[in-house]
């Protein structure tokens, strides 16, 4: 068993290609700090995007005083970020697909909040926000330390503070502690 994890790792860099995508879905780039692939980066912060526009379009109608002042502030900012994915992508820099539509985990974790009301949502939201911006931090870290593209790990970099800080703002408002503005 405590061979499994330096195997594993040895699998995936002598196949990067294929490694990247799988590496990614498992979650064990983002263990090893290996950074994604192009396309997974993309996808991924895509992905995260509309996850956290659509989450806080509901704390917008669900949630709690706090859950909206800071839901306001991740629909302005995400909002930016797809515009700045889709800015890359019709002007030629990447040759990337958007994704149009969530994964199914994170498609699931709408499903589970539009069943919620109240503290339940409240909870449920916090708790993904959280863990949300944990890893898009992790994300964007790895490709703006390792990534292929130069325009694309430049604004990786460029966008950590601002991922740092909502990180802050969820954990903070998870503990109750009053979620101050950027």
């Amino acid at each position: 068993m405590k061979y499994l994890a330096p195997c594993l790792a040895l699998a995936l860099l002598a196949t990067p290609a294929m490694a990247q995508s799988l590496g990614e879905k498992t979650g064990i780039n983002a263990t090893l700090g290996i950074s994604p692939a192009t396309e997974d980066f993309v996808k991924q912060a895509a992905v995260s995007d509309m996850f956290e526009i659509q989450s806080s379009q509901l704390a917008q109608e669900r949630g709690d005083a706090a859950d909206k002042s800071f839901a306001a502030t991740m629909i302005k900012d995400h909002e930016k970020t797809t515009s700045d994915l889709k800015a890359m992508v019709s002007s030629g820099d990447l040759k990337v697909a958007l994704p149009t539509e969530l994964d199914s985990t994170h498609q699931s974790k709408i499903d589970k909040l539009k069943s919620l009301n109240g503290g339940d949502f409240s909870a449920r939201y916090q708790l993904d926000q959280v863990s949300g911006h944990k890893d898009a931090v992790s994300l964007f870290e790895r490709y703006a330390k390792g990534g292929d593209h130069p325009k694309l790990k430049e604004w990786a970099d460029k966008m950590l503070p601002t991922l740092r800080h909502h990180q802050q703002m969820a954990q903070d408002l998870s503990t109750g502690k009053t979620v101050g503005k950027h």
